[in-house]
């Protein structure tokens, strides 16, 4: 399970940094893996209204939104925003990022297609503020609402502090980091005793990932999924992703990775190979399952098609039998 936070502070060791780094501390007790990204410090140009994601579902700026936040996004299986309030809403560096989502919203709403992650990602706010005001969160939250919407992540609350101006005024809260373990306590309860899967194939173009996406829309509530290759390549496979789409199964900014960056991540209790042969590894503790299916890669449209659905039963029955 991969938390990802969105910093959206100017200030390095502000307020809002303490209660990300406090939130993000608890969900790594409690097992997951975690990843901040400081937008303010990030290149991150702002939507420029080209309408491209809206016709093709990709957004065409060169940047760091494009190169790291989308694929991050799209692991994370809890989604944070953090920011201090201006003018009753989040950062414009922030802002900047969550107006770049518009390519999610397009993939979901226009193009009728769906994230495997979606069933189980969940969303979050932290923030804080100078003044007291009634209404001083509102504009956020609704914004929080419709940003979280359009990643596929449902929307599960927020920790938000009045009065808090100077850089160590949360800090000074005793409660706070209480208030903030039990936040994550209460986000983190579904995910908790999944078992941890992984899927790996040659390339981690096309069988694994087909299988992982698979095995996360319908079973994400039961399995932690990974998938991985044995010699990986630099892009998955767009005609393994034309297939998917015809499912209406999203396969958007995904990327091949190798054995040991998955297994760095998690520690799996079950491995299923599909075609790595040799290379597949033997790890203590996990039980491991082999799928004799053959490599789509370079074979017509049909043949991909084929070993879909043939991926797509073996998934079923192996969520049948776990």
């Amino acid at each position: 399970m991969l938390v990802v936070g969105l910093q959206g502070s100017p200030r390095k060791k502000g307020n809002t940094n303490y209660l990300l780094s406090a939130f993000m501390q608890a969900a790594e007790k409690k097992g997951a893996r975690t990843s901040i990204i400081d937008v303010t410090r990030r290149n991150i140009v702002p939507c420029k209204e080209y309408v491209v994601c809206e016709k093709k579902g990709f957004c065409p700026i060169d940047d760091d939104v494009r190169d790291e936040i989308y694929p991050l996004l799209r692991q994370a299986e809890v989604v944070v925003l953090a920011t201090p309030i201006f003018f009753y809403n989040m950062t414009a560096q922030l802002k900047a990022v969550v107006d770049r989502c518009q390519t999610f919203w397009a993939r979901k709403y226009k193009l009728k297609l769906t994230d495997p992650a979606a069933p189980m990602r969940r969303g979050f706010v932290l923030s804080v503020g100078a003044t007291k005001g009634k209404n001083l969160f509102e504009g956020l939250n609704l914004t929080a609402q419709y940003f979280f919407d359009a990643i596929a992540a449902r929307f599960e609350g927020s920790l938000t502090y009045r009065g808090i101006e100077g850089p160590k005024d949360l800090a000074r809260r005793p409660a706070v980091l209480e208030d903030v373990q039990n936040a994550v306590d209460g986000l983190l309860q579904s995910f908790q005793g999944r078992r941890k899967i992984l899927f790996i194939c040659r390339e981690n173009a096309c069988r694994s990932q087909m299988a992982a996406a698979f095995a996360q829309f319908l079973a994400g509530d039961r399995l932690d999924v990974l998938s991985a290759g044995s010699q990986p390549v630099d892009k998955v496979d767009p005609d393994m992703v034309k297939t998917m789409h015809e499912k209406g199964v999203d396969m958007g900014f995904r990327s091949p990775r190798s054995i040991d960056e998955a297994l760095a991540a998690e520690s799996p209790e079950l491995i299923v190979t599909m075609g790595c042969e040799e290379q597949c590894p033997l790890v203590p503790g996990a039980q491991r399952i082999d799928w004799d299916l053959p490599d789509p890669a370079g074979r017509p449209l049909e043949f991909m098609r084929a070993v879909r659905d043939d991926i797509e039963q073996h998934v079923r029955e192996l969520i049948r039998q776990i």
